[in-house]
């Protein structure tokens, strides 16, 4: 019999984005019907005498899977940050101080993606830059924006590079405008249709 090739969820690492991290991370530990431990810390032990052999096995049983979703944690986090919640005791303390530590304050998230709008909206292809490039830089400002709250949706992205090109692309954007809804075409196809207009300078 030919093996499974399901593939396991990856973990996704911290990389300073809270609020994405901990939804893909709530994600990944609700697939593993563990997220019940970071919403509800696990009981504190009590005197052994006090335990019948069930509650003790029940006990042992979610230590052994808080213990596991600490780990999941652990993995996600980077040696720096680790450090400083080495102490926590359970996978709640760990999540909880997570939130604390890098969720930030809204005052501090809005001043965040106040300065992302502006960079976005000053935005402009430099003289020089490859579409490639100029995509590139372009969608990691609007997805940082995304990441923060902002509803940018494509159709803002792609009005914002059609205004923003350097004057070779004068042509190909005013034809685009002519011959394409604006609001339909896909961010793929207007990268695609530029590249082959600045293949065409070369």
């Amino acid at each position: 019999m030919a093996e499974s090739s399901f593939v396991q969820p990856a973990i996704l690492e911290f990389d300073g984005y809270y609020d994405h991290w901990a939804m893909l991370m709530e994600n990944f530990l609700r697939s593993k019907e563990y997220w019940h431990l970071v919403e509800a810390k696990i009981p504190e032990a009590t005197r052994a005498t006090d335990l019948t052999e069930v509650q003790k096995k029940a006990f042992e049983d979610q230590k052994l899977k808080d213990l596991k979703v600490k780990n999941y944690l652990f993995q996600a986090i980077d040696k720096s940050i680790s450090e400083t919640i080495l102490k926590k005791d359970t996978a709640k303390d760990i999540w909880d101080s997570m939130k604390q530590n890098h969720q930030g304050t809204a005052k501090v998230k809005r001043a965040h993606l106040q300065a992302l709008r502006k960079e976005f909206e000053i935005l402009q292809m430099r003289a020089g830059e490859s579409v490639n490039e100029y995509f590139a830089r372009t969608l990691t400002i609007a997805n940082k924006m995304r990441i923060h709250g902002e509803a940018t949706p494509d159709v803002t992205i792609i009005e914002k590079i059609l205004r923003s090109m350097t004057p070779q692309f004068n042509y190909v954007v005013c034809s685009i405008e002519e011959s394409n809804d604006v609001d339909t075409l896909s961010i793929d196809q207007l990268h695609s249709t530029l590249l082959v207009h600045e293949q065409s300078y070369d």
